[in-house]
């Protein structure tokens, strides 16, 4: 059927079609003329109107027709202009058609057929809002059950890093005030990430925004001193969450030991976004000189446990730490995973 032709025209003996066609026309009305019933019916889920001669349908194998009108969704009732011979009942074979007819008698003025016409036009306009209402009430209830589903997973997940970071703290802590400093600081960096998710309608966060989160709390007033550059990201909260963590600790760790803890000390971190094959994948690194030198470790803590183990698996990183005597680096290439927690409508 083309486009815009809403009223189908089944007419088939004479020149009632054409006649009918051409009433419509002037009542600036779209139609199309089918030539026989079964190839009205396969348009019919795009039709808002069937005009139909009463013959045509009693000569005319009508089963498909009645499944079709059976089948309908419970927002719709098809509308039908009938047209029959004046002073005739309509033949009882059609009784299908009763709760969808508006019955129009031949000969009719052109009037009468525009009038009907536009009378089904307008129910059938009424159903489309109906279906309308009835989609838009199914996408935000299809939306709620996503974000319970979602706010479970980010409940049991925060849960479980709040866990994770109290063993790991108590053990790294040599008092309980370090304890409770480092805890809570944790804590806090956490929250700021929930708080970008939750702020943003398809819960994605912007890795610049998650950068700069983690490192005003130092003093980078000297502009010069923090250096971030690159391309406008948007991580998924799956991602988010555990790259947030991360970039606590390295900021956390290098105001303790760092660049960040001497005022000559300097940060730059830099990131770009590459094409593979089959993913787009970000390529960051965190660069500190000026601070202390550098020494290796002498054990694990939880800081170092987060970006090997954490970040690695749960985001199918690969991430390089180098203890390098002129300032820390910390390199790392992030599959970047673009599925939304929340559809788009």
């Amino acid at each position: 059927m083309p486009s815009g032709s809403g009223v189908l025209v089944l007419a088939p003996v004479g020149r009632d079609a054409k006649v009918a066609s051409a009433i419509l026309a002037e009542n600036e009305i779209k139609s199309h003329i089918c030539a026989t019933l079964n190839e009205a019916v396969p348009l019919l889920d795009h039709a808002q109107c069937l005009v139909v001669a009463e013959e045509a349908l009693i000569s005319s194998d009508r089963n498909q027709f009645a499944y079709w009108l059976k089948h309908q969704p419970t927002w719709s009732d098809f509308p039908i202009v009938l047209m029959t011979m004046r002073g005739t009942e309509i033949d009882k074979r059609l009784a299908f058609l009763d709760r969808y007819l508006i019955v129009l008698e031949r000969p009719f003025l052109a009037s009468s057929l525009a009038n009907s016409v536009r009378s089904a036009l307008r129910a059938r306009a009424r159903q489309l809002e109906v279906k309308s209402y009835i989609e838009q009430k199914q996408e935000v209830s299809d939306r709620q059950k996503l974000l319970i589903r979602e706010l479970h997973h980010r409940v049991k997940n925060t849960l479980a890093n709040v866990r994770a970071m109290m063993g790991a703290t108590a053990k790294s802590s040599g008092s309980v005030d370090d304890f409770v400093r480092d805890f809570s600081a944790r804590i806090v960096s956490l929250a700021d990430t929930h708080s970008m998710l939750t702020d943003d309608y398809w819960q994605m966060a912007s890795l610049h925004k998650l950068l700069e989160s983690e490192l005003r709390h130092y003093d980078t007033s000297d502009k010069s001193r923090v250096v971030l550059e690159g391309p406008n990201v948007a991580l998924i909260a799956d991602i988010a969450i555990p790259i947030g963590m991360a970039f606590h600790e390295l900021a956390s760790n290098s105001s303790k030991y760092g660049a960040l803890s001497r005022p000559q000390g300097r940060l730059e971190v830099r990131w770009s976004v590459s094409n593979s094959q089959t993913e787009r994948i970000i390529n960051l690194n965190w660069l500190e000189k000026g601070g202390p030198k550098v020494e290796q470790p002498r054990r694990r803590g939880f800081g170092t446990t987060l970006l090997e183990k954490v970040v690695a698996v749960q985001c199918q990183a690969k991430v390089e730490l180098n203890y390098h005597p002129e300032g820390l680096r910390f390199a790392m290439a992030l599959p970047l995973r673009d599925t939304r927690l929340v559809p788009a409508y």
